[in-house]
């Protein structure tokens, strides 16, 4: 590695890119002098790289040459721009773009608990391995995130083309946090879960957050996000429906369109103040047996006949349409459908040609980012596969190589890339690449494809002219008081009133003693409340509670943070024990988080009003309870009336148990 940085080896394209014209990645000539963009100076940032005039218009001189590359020209398509970037890169710096790592914490590790990051080895990851794509899941306050940001952009510019880094982030503006899926804090407005959009029904509303939350991001210097999730919520088990738009692929189709056009700026791709959105996860993931997910090895394969198949796919049709800047993969093995009559591979979908190529790409039209899962082409060793108490798996032992884990990295790396993806999630090693080359088992125009279509996307998000925020403006924008009122404002509406029995709800202004489990009496007694230590003391109690849940797979990383088994609640359940204790001495209300589709059988008895919500706040839930704002949810799944319900059902079909206790779209409105 000795000297790479400073004098890398340079591409036999690269001599192609001369004064006035270069030749692109594809041999099409690139005048330097033709402006398809904007002729309005362009605000500019760099702190490493010098300012040279042309025209009269200012621009970078990020190959410190003294002239004005295409690359460099932001009167330039971003398309344009790309060519002339890619075939002066070298063979490292290509491959090291077809990586997408995650940024290191300053105590090594890769979750939100530190405040900075690692920045020498951030260094390393740019100057020696060359990757320009990362994942952030630090959280911190605004300045401070985009400090840390404004940092990792700074040692990208001195790098020899200074090429800036695109910086990326699982969703931050909802209530659950789960490594590898999600993020809270950092003065992020807080919004429900997207199936609480669902519950409501409005693609304006979502328009409306994802705007939003795209000028939160933008303001601390993340461009992409890694959603929305597209997949349908189609087994009653599976842990990961909070994060769709609900059972149905209309719905979920023209929710997550909504979405990505509100984050990307418009229909037309991510904009130059847009964050790009990478819509997840091509195709059929919710279909998962049991509801095990496809991080585990457990959880490797869903089950789908083409019919289904096809309502999986529908739901991502109209993000398509609006030109979603990337798509991500599956995880899992697809067992059952066929494309074009012929079955998909045993793989997973990152390694599938006829989801990746066939379907997506030709017959879809896409044209984007295919950017894989975390880990695809990780080693699933013995704690991966069957960890124990003694020897769990950990984040080392993270790997979701389904289907070609009998092959060595090198070889995954080829076929996922012959597959259709253009970069590799949660790495930052290229060496298996270069491994890749050496042995012929992909070329250099196949690599020049892909950095293409990534450097494209740094063209289109405006990176190259401005990477840099402001530390100060951050903290403005994330403290936007009316961005905050939107987002409580649709945690009251988007919850779900399923019974109310004698007209229970609102409460009346004189029942203000209550007994509480699950709700900060902090939060009661700033809502009026006079808040007692037992039910029979209470005019009325409110219980809050999760959907249930059981530990199957503690020693799995994943398994022990994921919802997993009954979905029933039963003796020796907290909150369903309080419930039953309660109900003894007056009227009950229970308030139940549906991050899974609860069975309610054996509750209803119980309570005198039920109030489902998909992520608010408990004084969004008092407000609710105490008439000061309106529930106008419906459901956006079925609820089974039990788990042999559950267990006569497919995965991959929606609401298809034969006696659900509540339709999907059932709800009580004001």
């Amino acid at each position: 590695m000795k000297n790479k940085f400073l004098f890398p080896r340079i591409s036999g394209l690269a001599f192609l890119a001369t004064l006035g014209a270069c030749s692109s990645a594809d041999g099409s000539s690139i005048n330097s002098t033709t402006a398809s963009a904007p002729v309005t100076q362009i605000t500019l940032g760099s702190r490493h790289k010098p300012i040279i005039k042309v025209d009269g218009l200012q621009f970078r001189d990020l190959d410190n040459d003294g002239k004005l590359a295409p690359f460099e020209d932001w009167r330039l398509a971003p398309a344009v721009r790309a060519r002339d970037i890619t075939a002066r890169m070298t063979l490292e710096e290509k491959l090291g773009t077809l990586l997408h790592g995650s940024l290191p914490g300053n105590s090594g590790r890769f979750d939100n608990s530190d405040t900075g990051y690692a920045l020498q080895a951030v260094g390393t990851a740019i100057g020696e391995n060359h990757v320009t794509s990362f994942i952030s899941r630090l959280t911190a306050e605004p300045a401070k995130l985009a400090e840390q940001n404004n940092a990792v952009q700074a040692l990208a510019e001195q790098a020899r083309l200074g090429i800036p880094v695109t910086i990326s982030s699982d969703p931050r503006n909802h209530f659950q946090y789960v490594l590898g899926a999600s993020e809270v804090g950092g003065g992020f407005s807080q919004w429900p879960e997207p199936l609480g959009f669902a519950a409501l029904a409005d693609p304006a509303l979502v328009h409306e957050f994802a705007d939003i939350a795209r000028r939160e991001y933008r303001a601390v210097g993340i461009h992409m996000t890694l959603s929305p999730q597209a997949d349908l919520a189609t087994e009653p088990l599976w842990p990961r429906q909070p994060g769709t738009f609900g059972s149905q692929p209309g719905l979920a189709g023209s929710l997550a369109a909504a979405y990505v056009e509100g984050f990307q700026g418009g229909k037309d791709g991510p904009g130059r103040d847009g964050v790009l959105s990478v819509i997840k996860h091509f195709a059929g993931y919710g279909a998962q047996p049991e509801g095990f997910d496809g991080h585990n090895y457990y959880g490797r394969y869903a089950d789908l006949d083409d019919a289904e198949f096809a309502h999986h796919v529908d739901a991502f049709r109209d993000s398509l349409k609006v030109k979603v800047g990337g798509v991500m993969p599956a995880y899992p093995i697809l067992r059952g459908p066929t494309i074009n009559g012929q079955p998909v591979e045993q793989v997973g979908a990152g390694f599938s040609s006829l989801l990746l190529d066939t379907l997506l790409r030709d017959e879809l039209g896409f044209d984007g980012m295919v950017v894989s899962d975390w880990a695809i082409t990780q080693d699933c060793d013995e704690p991966c596969k069957a960890p124990t108490a003694e020897n769990p798996q950990t984040p080392a032992h993270i790997a979701t190589s389904w289907g070609v884990d009998h092959l060595s990295k090198a070889e995954r790396f080829a076929i996922g890339l012959k597959a259709g993806i253009d970069q590799f999630g949660g790495v930052d090693d290229p060496a298996p690449l270069m491994e890749a080359f050496d042995r012929k088992l992909i070329d250099e125009t196949r690599i020049d494809a892909s950095v293409v279509r990534v450097m494209t996307s740094k063209f289109q998000l405006g990176l190259f002219e401005n990477p840099y925020v402001s530390p100060d403006a951050a903290g403005d924008m994330l403290g936007n008081r009316q961005f905050a009122a939107r987002a409580e404002e649709t945690q009251r509406k988007a919850q779900v009133l399923l019974k109310n029995s004698n007209a229970l709800l609102p409460i009346a202004a004189d029942h203000r003693k209550v007994y509480l489990f699950g709700v900060d009496p902090l939060v009661a007694q700033r809502a009026g409340l006079i808040v007692v230590n037992r039910p029979e003391d209470a005019d009325f109690s409110v219980i809050r509670s999760e959907a249930p849940s059981e530990m199957l797979h503690p020693h799995h990383f994943f398994g022990s943070r994921y919802k997993e088994g009954r979905l029933d609640f039963r003796p020796g359940d907290p909150a369903y024990d309080e419930l039953l204790k309660a109900r003894r001495y007056g009227p009950t209300i229970l308030a139940i988080f549906l991050d899974r589709p609860a069975i309610l059988t054996n509750v209803l008895d119980h309570s005198d009003a039920v109030l489902a919500n998909f992520g608010a706040s408990d004084a969004a839930v008092l407000d609710v309870i105490l008439g000061k704002a309106n529930a106008q949810g419906r459901l956006p799944f079925e609820l089974p009336s039990s788990m042999a319900e559950i267990r006569n059902q497919r995965s991959g079909t929606p609401d298809d148990t034969t006696n659900p206790l509540f339709t999907r779209g059932a709800g009580i409105l004001p």
